[in-house]
């Protein structure tokens, strides 16, 4: 039997347009690639007439794609955000922020232990795959010299998808582009796709919404297919009219939007206006744990707003309208022939025509099984020896046996390999023992300035020549909150940390950290712990 091929049998829910879903099917994988999805009791393709059925008990959908988090900073636990703010800047420099997020991430990211940064590089990507996510935006690395690269894992990233017919995504700009119009449009014209944050706040700030304002020169706007606005949460009506007729997409963050400013994009007009959208959960301080838990976010926001979104179109904001925002929908984001197989097995099978809902309600401890290019990288032990993993590593999600593989010759030959294990433990130490850390990293610092060989590239904080956001200039002055901010403030003392837990099912407190946000509106609060 050829190892590479693998049948996948089970509901397949293809994502495709038609939104077919096969009751009994299956999934027929060579090596990267789908060669077919049928019936189950069809004859198999040509070659595939040994190769054993994996009875999968579950839903398979292509594999979740997160279109904006901040991985290396999801080893941090949820903030207690003190205040409602109504833009970025308001709480980027505010102090329990700098103490609890960007302090903690600094001394990890600046620290010359060399078991750190793979530690986080591992912890990042698990807490993806216990969710099912396949692809997501990428940990930057920078070295001393000051080259800057993608971390290259198991897990898929916008920016190096490691497939030549997925074409990357950028989710930095130059400086010098990101604050000149004209260079700025014609960077976002030329581009294959540019993930920015956009317009971040309360639709009532005149700060935010003039970051949306200054895209616009003389009547011409520097907004293409390239442009996707992540957050998009201070524009109006007319700016998701305006988004739409020059075909921008945006990316939705419905509970880091609430936990900060108390309100959210308005996705009623946004779909109104036939504006493409895209799920991310941003980042674990102020967001979702993953992916799974921002779906349940965007569903009670939905339910809150009016009902604006059924869960087929939510369930397809994380797959096949994500890969069109990529400019992938050729390549990935639905079960179909000639895709790449980035898979994800879900629970048990559900009445007929609950498919969406039950992956919009399901838990970490219904993803049973994860091929990421045909590859099987988590799942439960049966499916994964299945699907052809001999070793791995044994973790327990909610009291159930799982099995991770990291194994993987090409992985990034810069970052040391290491388990989830002794990832956990790392960061546990290292953010349990915060103050010491960061005297040590001063006093390394002021005996020798050089910084160690490869470090963290610290997006929400160091200015080091590529923006998250542009930089626009609205009646003179620049608008888009700078990267950066934090290196000119001086360092807080910092406290011990916990690890934040991997997943939703393992945190015992994590509902009680959420009903203690204030800034939740208490219909969209109900409505998310409901469903968590």
């Amino acid at each position: 039997m050829d190892s590479s091929k693998k049948r996948l049998d089970g509901r397949v829910v293809t994502m495709d347009p038609k939104g077919t879903v096969l009751r009994r099917g299956s999934v027929y994988i060579d090596k990267t690639d789908i060669v077919a999805v049928q019936d189950a009791g069809a004859s198999p393709p040509s070659g595939f007439e040994t190769v054993p059925a994996i009875s999968t008990g579950g839903m398979i959908f292509p594999g979740l794609i997160d279109l904006h988090s901040h991985l290396s900073y999801n080893a941090l636990p949820l903030w207690n955000v003190p205040k409602k703010f109504t833009n970025r800047g308001q709480w980027a420099d505010h102090p329990e922020y700098r103490q609890l997020v960007t302090g903690p991430m600094a001394a990890l990211g600046h620290s010359s232990d060399p078991k750190i940064l793979p530690s986080i590089a591992r912890y990042a990507e698990a807490k993806c795959l216990v969710a099912g996510v396949t692809t997501t935006q990428g940990i930057a690395l920078a070295s001393a010299s000051g080259v800057e690269k993608y971390y290259k894992g198991l897990v898929r990233n916008v920016e190096t998808p490691g497939d030549k017919n997925l074409a990357a995504a950028e989710t930095h700009i130059a400086d010098v582009t990101a604050s000149d119009w004209k260079k700025f449009d014609a960077e976002i014209k030329k581009a294959k796709r540019r993930l920015l944050h956009l317009a971040e706040g309360a639709q009532s700030d005149r700060t935010a919404h003039s970051h949306f304002l200054a895209l616009n020169s003389g009547g011409t706007w520097a907004i293409s297919s390239s442009l996707v606005g992540i957050h998009c949460a201070a524009l109006q009506k007319d700016d998701f009219k305006t988004f739409a007729d020059h075909d921008g997409a945006m990316v939705w963050s419905p509970l880091s939007n609430y936990l900060l400013y108390g309100t959210t994009a308005d996705v009623g007009s946004a779909k109104s206006a036939k504006v493409k959208i895209g799920l991310g959960p941003d980042w674990s301080p102020t967001g979702s744990k993953n992916l799974l838990g921002e779906l349940k976010a965007a569903h009670a926001a939905s339910k809150v707003l009016g009902k604006v979104f059924s869960d087929e179109e939510l369930v397809r904001m994380v797959t096949s309208v994500a890969a069109v925002i990529l400019s992938w929908s050729g390549r990935a984001g639905s079960v179909e022939k000639q895709k790449v197989a980035d898979l994800v097995v879900v629970g048990r099978e559900p009445a007929i025509g609950k498919e969406y809902e039950a992956l919009v309600k399901a838990h970490e401890t219904d993803i049973s099984l994860v091929l990421i290019g045909g590859v099987a990288r988590y799942g439960l032990p049966a499916l994964m020896k299945a699907a052809g993993v001999s070793g791995g590593e044994t973790l327990k999600v909610g009291g159930t046996e799982r099995l991770a593989n990291w194994d993987d010759a090409q992985s990034d030959p810069l970052i040391e390999k290491i388990d989830l294990g002794e990832a956990t433990s790392t960061l546990k130490t290292a953010l349990a023992e915060l103050p010491n850390l960061q005297a040590k990293n001063a006093k390394e610092l002021a005996v020798n300035s050089a910084q160690p060989g490869v470090r963290l590239a610290l997006d929400e904080q160091e200015a080091h020549g590529f923006a998250v956001r542009p930089h626009l200039p609205m009646q003179g002055s620049p608008t888009g909150m700078y990267e950066g901010k934090q290196a000119a403030l001086a360092p807080l003392p910092l406290l011990p940390v916990v690890l934040d837990r991997l997943t939703v099912a393992d945190d015992p407190d994590y509902k009680t950290a959420l009903q203690g946000e204030q800034n939740l509106p208490d219909d969209f609060k109900t409505a998310l712990l409901e469903m968590l």
